[in-house]
């Protein structure tokens, strides 16, 4: 019979509005937790259809229906802390739980999280207090991150910081920018020499140097410049015998448009110069390097006018240092930063993206997991393709409304006392049933 119906309905209601309000209850205890996904409730009507005409209705009632909101961005608060990681917008940090540390990761399913607050163990492995790994790609001696799987987790390894480990950055490029005396070039000018010491930093983090010489050909005509010159350049790492590393002639420019510039180099001896970019390549004691001298014809690098000998080089490379701050950028490059100055990468985090944010399993401490509903996954660089930048000294807050939950709460509470009360009117109705045999 319909009254039948009607108590099972408000039963119904009873059950949807006890889902809404565990919900509402999770997302007040959770509004102050970092990275939390609100869980909203939706009611979707069961209708028990009847014969047209038949002059009675049954009713069919409410089922309730919990979805946490994965795709939700909370606010971000800064920190203090470096490894305090949040992404700006769509993708996830990829994560392993610690438990699983040493276990592989080739059949691990993928685990993400929007935000953390990682710090290194006692084993230097980048954690969280709840024990989410942080995973990346090492990179490798010289800064660069090589190709990995897009489409899988087996290139991925947990992120591991040694504080107190040092290292030294081997100079691999050098740039000279010296002007030569143009008047030394005169014949019968005396035949002055201009030597210069260019520092650089060996494999092993040791300071030697290129002990560079410049010696003017002067003149065979009166009262001209020859403009040219030999350069000398030996290696104080290389045996005393064997330390001339390269000779060349070089010939300055001296019309009026280009005054002062290099014209041409020819190589004596030594490594070869790419007019192309202006550059030397030189073997030292370490292996190659590049010294730049500047282009045919370019303002910059070596220059001769009539002025005093001005040696200054630039170079990269730096001597043993030990790790002051470790940070990373927007781009998911996590960066070690010395106390000589020397910054060097080493890892990058990717970032996880799956077509259905929604469909993800929700694990604890804000952790999610593919599934069949959430699609697979693809790892992006930070910043590329639909994913967003990753932001250091930042935590994702909760996506909780308060006021808006307790306004729900309100609607919860009066709904439920309201299917309450249809199941007392049920009741008396059916007693007054009861009665009539009376």
């Amino acid at each position: 019979m319909t009254i039948s119906s009607s108590l099972n309905a408000s039963v119904a209601g009873l059950a949807a509005n006890a889902t809404r309000l565990a919900g509402i209850s999770d997302n007040i205890a959770n509004s102050g937790t970092n990275g939390y996904k609100r869980v909203s409730t939706e009611f979707d009507s069961m209708v028990i259809n009847q014969a047209r005409g038949a002059g009675i209705y049954s009713a069919g009632g409410v089922r309730a229906t919990a979805s946490r909101l994965i795709d939700e961005k909370g606010a971000l608060v800064s920190s203090s802390n470096a490894l305090d990681l949040a992404v700006s917008g769509r993708g996830f940090l990829p994560v392993m739980p610690s438990a699983m540390m040493g276990s592989g990761l080739g059949s691990t399913p993928m685990m993400m999280t929007s935000t953390g607050s990682f710090r290194p163990d006692a084993d230097g492995v980048l954690r969280t207090q709840s024990g989410l790994v942080l995973m990346g790609w090492p990179a490798n001696s010289d800064g660069r991150i090589p190709v990995n799987s897009r489409d899988s987790v087996g290139g991925l390894q947990p992120v591991v910081l040694n504080m107190n480990q040092t290292s030294a950055n081997p100079t691999t490029t050098m740039s000279l920018n010296i002007n030569l005396p143009a008047a030394d070039t005169k014949q019968g000018a005396a035949a002055t020499s201009w030597p210069t010491k260019a520092e650089y930093f060996g494999n092993l983090g040791s300071s030697e140097s290129l002990d560079i010489t410049f010696v003017p050909v002067p003149s065979t005509q009166a009262g001209q410049m020859s403009n040219t010159w030999r350069m000398e350049i030996r290696d104080s790492a290389s045996p005393a015998g064997s330390n001339l590393v390269g000779s060349y002639q070089l010939v300055f420019d001296d019309s009026k448009e280009r005054g002062g510039r290099l014209a041409s180099v020819t190589r004596l001896s030594g490594g070869a110069y790419d007019a192309n970019d202006g550059t030397l390549s030189l073997t030292v004691a370490g292996g190659p390097m590049t010294v730049r001298i500047g282009r045919p014809n370019d303002q910059n690098g070596l220059t001769q006018l009539d002025s005093a000998f001005k040696p200054t080089v630039t170079k990269d490379g730096s001597p043993a240092g030990s790790v002051t701050a470790v940070e990373v950028d927007e781009n998911g490059m996590m960066k070690a930063t010395y106390d000589t100055g020397f910054v060097r990468t080493l890892y990058q985090i990717p970032l996880v993206d799956v077509p259905n944010p929604n469909g993800l399993l929700s694990l604890n401490n804000q952790a999610y997991q593919i599934s069949p509903s959430s699609g697979s996954f693809f790892l992006w660089d930070a910043g590329d393709g639909p994913t967003s930048s990753i932001m250091g000294y930042a935590l994702e807050g909760s996506t909780t409304d308060v006021a808006a939950e307790l306004t729900d709460l309100i609607q919860t509470q009066r709904a439920y006392s309201s299917n309450a009360k249809v199941i007392q009117t049920v009741d008396e109705m059916l007693q007054e049933t009861t009665n009539i045999k009376r």
